[in-house]
């Protein structure tokens, strides 16, 4: 039973993300919030505390339809550059071998 209030709650708050008036989504959003507050379900209420206490960026990134996906992108090459190379001798050599990887340059002309 637990399990399917569980679900239930995280359905809806799936569907919440696709409104477009700013008064509709935080509307849908409170309730969502007043749902989960008295689900007796500790983990629902945690992250429900969680999203009231961000409710504002998340009705942004309701409207505005912006991610950070490009920029956790650049981060994971990033990464991918400074395991690969196994340490830089100093901060200057890792700014280098990032500009190299992901500067997009033709090497070949």
């Amino acid at each position: 039973m637990k399990t399917a209030r569980a679900w239930a709650i995280k359905e809806l708050a799936m569907s919440l993300w696709h409104y477009v008036s700013k008064a509709w989504a935080k509307k849908g959003w409170k309730r969502w919030l007043s749902w989960a507050v008295r689900s007796r379900l500790e983990p629902i209420k945690k992250v429900a505390r969680m999203i009231k206490k961000h409710l504002w960026g998340i009705l942004n990134a309701v409207l505005l339809k912006v991610t950070n996906g490009p920029a956790e992108g650049i981060n994971s090459r990033i990464k991918m550059v400074k395991v690969r190379s196994r340490g830089f001798r100093n901060k200057q050599r890792f700014a280098t071998a990032i500009y190299f990887h992901l500067g997009g340059l033709d090497l070949y002309p």
